[in-house]
């Protein structure tokens, strides 16, 4: 079992999230982050007043799947989410030692 997170720019999550329904993966966490790579932040003018912006909105999408799905997770979620544009975010593979379903006990791969 594998968890694929990635992290991507706010307006492609509808574009994601149907990526990732067309190959079969129906549940997914998302919490808005903010961060910076290469793309370093930028500067605004607020009110006549220049400031940087350091650290820039993104979506942390996580999505526990089987470790033979994680090929084509990744594929969707790049496919989606790319623009071709630097800050298009990353994404990020590791595993998972153990998972349970609250509700019904079910564990491991019957539990994702």
């Amino acid at each position: 079992m594998k968890i694929v997170m990635a992290i991507i720019k706010p307006f492609k999550l509808e574009e994601v999230r149907d990526a990732l329904t067309g190959i079969g993966v129906h549940g997914l966490t998302v919490t808005e982050v903010k961060g910076y790579g290469r793309q370093k932040g930028h500067t605004e003018i607020y009110r006549g007043a220049e400031y940087a912006v350091s650290f820039l909105p993104k979506l942390k999408i996580e999505v526990a799947v089987a470790a033979d799905q994680v090929v084509k997770v990744i594929e969707a979620i790049s496919t989606a989410a790319k623009t071709g544009q630097i800050g298009d975010g990353k994404i990020f593979v590791y595993s998972i030692d153990q998972a349970v379903r609250i509700r019904t006990g079910e564990t491991d791969v019957d539990a994702l």
